[in-house]
């Protein structure tokens, strides 16, 4: 009798129809990619059984390029030919580019994607989506040839502060790699997956995430099968690339290198990795570096790099106040990301969060085993009731309103994805137009945000101010990604834009924007009834005028006309000011002035209407 197939609720009835799937950890320093077979979330490796890939390009020739280990050997060889860090150009733009160490500016062009170009000594030029592009392809060779089958998509992860331009930027190099994404996640999630958090008993959990080249911090809460993020932050331009750096700033003062010896600062940044790498083993190290010997200790190297730690400690700070969770409200912290080896590392973050973090699973993996457990979920191997994941905007996303004030429409730390609407109206009589300014951050005022977006509405119906409704929608993707819609309610007309700019945020505004949303609230609510109040008195003294241009003298008397004249007067010389009561009270004396005025146009309005009707017909 032939056998009877089963199988478990949810899952194919065929398993030779198993469709194979993968996660990326595309990282700044390494880069890894994890699929499940038999059950397990596992990371793959290559022939010599190495698990990581170098994020490093060697570009030989315009033919031959060399991607991981191999590149990484040239770095002390051919730097001028060799890219790693791409990760940290993702996104940007030039002038973000004196914040990016890894790069001089010799070798730094404008590309057509408005992200930088890197200019190899070889004449070879290569931007960020391409250098990315070139990772992932490997990567996914390694799963094909693993698998023995294509791959039907990838979940590619992502640092959760990253913001919409190196999202986009990051989906660009899989679609270039000619891979199909199934979702961006973001690293911490992933993380939390991993390790089970998403099966267990509910809590808070924080994901201390540091890597080569970026830092996240997020505050998630497991509720009725919910895995949500409460609050995220961190920065993305920090990790352990940094502590690489600082102990090779030690080198090179030691050595007495020049500044502008690039080779012997590369070799400054690989000995530092060795040294940082056999410290979290051992007390002391001898070194040799150029021409000068001797010792370093793990208390020397840990007085180096704690300042860079106590600025990660600072983001869990502001984090849980985000997040409106205290420490001891903390159940698990899981440490994901190499630095995270870093004995002092380890110390600090068990002593902020009073709890022993979880550091089972090797760091280094398992962000790319989350990112395989999504990802075989999301190509349809397993339900995905099993796993239901709420990420959260980084940023408050909003437009720009009249007097140059940032209107938010979607607030930070809102669970995507998300869709939310807001009506406004026209400013001026019979306008036809609007200008939509898509904007990101948590100041009042727009110039104290960062510009996403431009684009116009066109084609609404000429009314006067204030009749026609516009609604705008702004919705955010699973992936993060933003597009917004505006459409004239009444005649149907509407335009909408994906956001995708040109690039990302710098350092400084990542590192900052929250903090200076605090420490300006104060000053930035006052700014905002000032702009406020001025926006109110162009609209009094634009509406005032025409009506007296249209019929002022015909309703009005020579006195009247002239003291009407001579509050918008007024109002308009103390509008320059600064004082919110001046304005206001100046708005009071126009309306004052002009009531009688406005009772008189609505009389002759409604007299106009009624000529050539006989009462029965109104």
């Amino acid at each position: 009798m032939a056998l009877l197939q089963i199988s478990e609720p949810g899952q194919s009835t065929e398993p030779h129809k198993h469709k194979l799937a993968a996660g990326i950890d595309l990282g700044t320093t390494n880069s890894l990619i994890a699929t499940v077979r038999s059950g397990k979330a596992e990371t793959l490796a290559d022939a010599d059984g190495k698990h990581t890939v170098p994020s490093v390009v060697h570009y030989v020739d315009s033919e031959t390029i060399e991607v991981g280990h191999k590149a990484k050997q040239q770095q002390s060889i051919e730097p001028g030919n060799v890219i790693s860090s791409i990760k940290r150009l993702m996104g940007r733009g030039l002038a973000d580019m004196d914040k990016i160490k890894e790069f001089s500016a010799n070798q730094l062009v404008e590309s057509d994607t408005g992200m930088p170009g890197v200019v190899l000594e070889n004449g070879i030029e290569k931007n960020p989506v391409e250098v990315s592009s070139d990772i992932l392809r490997v990567l996914a060779d390694r799963a094909e040839e693993t698998l023995g089958g294509e791959l039907g998509g990838i979940v590619i992860t992502v640092p959760a502060y990253f913001d919409e331009a190196q999202r986009q930027a990051t989906k660009d190099a899989a679609q270039l790699a000619g891979l199909k994404v199934l979702r961006l996640l973001n690293e911490p999630t992933a993380a939390a997956v991993a390790y089970g958090l998403d099966t267990g008993s509910e809590g808070i959990h924080a994901i201390y995430d540091l890597g080569g080249g970026t830092f996240d911090i997020s505050i998630l809460r497991l509720q009725k099968g919910v895995f949500e993020v409460l609050a995220t932050g961190g920065d993305s331009a920090l990790g352990g690339d940094d502590f690489d750096r600082a102990i090779a700033q030690y080198l090179v003062e030691q050595a007495n290198v020049d500044s502008g010896d690039r080779r012997a600062h590369q070799l400054a940044m690989i000995k530092a990795r060795d040294i940082k790498e056999a410290l979290t083993d051992t007390d002391t190290v001898e070194v040799n570096f150029l021409e000068w010997n001797g010792q370093m200790s793990r208390d020397q190297v840990e007085e180096i790099i704690a300042p860079i730690v106590d600025k990660t400690l600072l983001s869990c700070r502001r984090t849980l106040k985000d997040a409106g969770v205290k420490v001891d409200e903390v159940d698990k912290v899981v440490m994901v990301g190499g630095s995270t080896r870093v004995p002092l590392v380890r110390e600090k973050v068990e002593k902020h969060f009073k709890v022993p973090p979880l550091t089972d699973i090797d760091p280094d993996k398992v962000v790319a085993i989350g990112a395989a457990i999504q990802a075989n979920v999301l190509i349809g191997n397993k339900s995905d009731d099993d796993m239901l994941l709420l990420d959260v905007i980084p940023l408050s996303l909003g437009v720009e309103t009249m007097g140059g004030l940032a209107e938010k429409i979607i607030p930070r730390n809102t669970p995507i994805p998300i869709a939310k609407a807001q009506e406004f109206t026209t400013f001026k009589d019979g306008q036809t137009a609007m200008a939509i300014h898509v904007v990101q951050g948590e100041r009042e005022l727009v110039e104290d945000c960062r510009s996403l977006a431009r684009f116009e509405l066109r084609g609404i119906p000429p009314m006067v101010a204030g009749a026609a409704r516009i609604k705008v929608t702004y919705q955010v993707d699973a992936d993060g990604l933003l597009q917004v819609l505006a459409e004239e309610t009444t005649s149907g007309v509407k335009a909408d834009i994906t956001v995708k700019p040109s690039y990302g945020l710098s350092d400084d505004q990542i590192t900052n924007m929250l903090q200076s949303s605090f420490s300006h609230a104060e000053g930035d609510m006052e700014a905002r009834m000032l702009r406020e109040q001025k926006v109110e008195a162009a609209r009094v003294i634009e509406a005032v005028t025409a009506a007296l241009n249209e019929n002022g003298k015909e309703l009005l008397t020579e006195q009247e006309y002239a003291a009407i004249q001579s509050s918008l007067e007024q109002l308009n010389q103390t509008s320059q000011g600064d004082s919110v009561e001046a304005i206001e009270k100046a708005i009071e004396i126009v309306e004052k002035n002009s009531n009688e005025f406005a009772s008189r146009r609505m009389d002759a309005s409604i007299a106009k209407a009624l000529v050539g009707h006989e009462v029965d017909e109104i």
